[in-house]
């Protein structure tokens, strides 16, 4: 296995300091992304990620999050990108729309450029639920983020 002990990551594959990584944060719930995105910014540096190797843009919702990733994903300048946002159930279909299909386009953009793509947009039933994970999830996909940035350079 390469550089990591099974079950666990090793110090190396979450050492982050030559690493870029773009953030694209949906403003939709807004209260709920700007606390995924702290957590997951205080996680980046943690690991060694340099504040001037992040890269941090806005997106209207979760919809338009894969656009934004697949336009970071054009420059070919990451190890990594990260997607932010919160979808909470409503009484419409509208929920399992926008969680699909952001879904879908997270996962088409890391296929399509092999770049890894943390995905920290976040489904739940009510805001309770969102608050509860906004921590959690934002450090989560830090760590995603520089594992798989490390696993795939290794890779290569």
């Amino acid at each position: 296995m390469f550089g990591a002990d099974k079950g666990k990551a090793s110090r190396d594959m979450l050492d982050g300091r030559k690493l870029y990584i773009g953030i694209v944060q949906a403003r939709f719930n807004e209260a709920i992304t700007d606390a995924l995105a702290d957590a997951c910014s205080k996680e980046l540096i943690a690991l060694g990620v340099l504040e001037r190797h992040i890269d941090h843009v806005f997106v209207p919702g979760a919809l338009e999050v894969p656009v934004a990733l697949q336009a970071l994903a054009e420059k070919n300048k990451y190890d990594a990108l990260i997607a932010l946002g919160c979808i909470i159930r409503g009484e419409t279909y509208h929920f399992e729309l926008v969680a699909n299909e952001s879904g879908a386009g997270v996962s088409k953009v890391a296929l399509d450029y092999q770049l890894p793509i943390a995905n920290a947009i976040i489904t739940t039933e009510n805001m309770p639920q969102a608050i509860a994970r906004q921590t959690d999830k934002g450090r989560d996909a830090a760590r995603v983020a520089v594992e798989m940035a490390n696993l795939l350079n290794e890779l290569a």
